[in-house]
């Protein structure tokens, strides 16, 4: 429990990625650019610096992973579910190379 307390500011950074972010795509490209590059620099960062302060933890991972499920129903379609996977890959990385820093 103190572990997800602890990573509670930098789920709340990514929350906000998630949901606020897709309100400002307008088309297929800005929707692409939001999604590929916009999104994964914040989770990599955000990672980065979890980790870094914070030692790996999986379990921080998969709760991103989890916090982007809505999203794609709410703001996309079922087709962007692989985006959870993705996030969450990228996530678990980072936060393992923040570890090591």
């Amino acid at each position: 429990m103190n572990t997800i307390k602890k990573a509670l500011p930098y789920l709340l950074i990514i929350l906000i990625a998630f949901y606020v972010l897709p309100l400002f795509i307008a088309d297929t490209g800005s929707g692409m650019f939001m999604l590929l590059l916009v999104i994964p620099v914040i989770c990599v960062i955000v990672s980065l610096i979890y980790g870094k302060k914070e030692k790996f933890n999986i379990l921080y991972s998969i709760i991103v992973a989890i916090l982007f499920i809505p999203v794609v129903f709410i703001h996309f379609n079922d087709s962007a579910l692989v985006y959870v996977l993705l996030y969450g890959i990228i996530s678990l990385i980072s936060n393992y190379v923040g570890s090591k820093i």
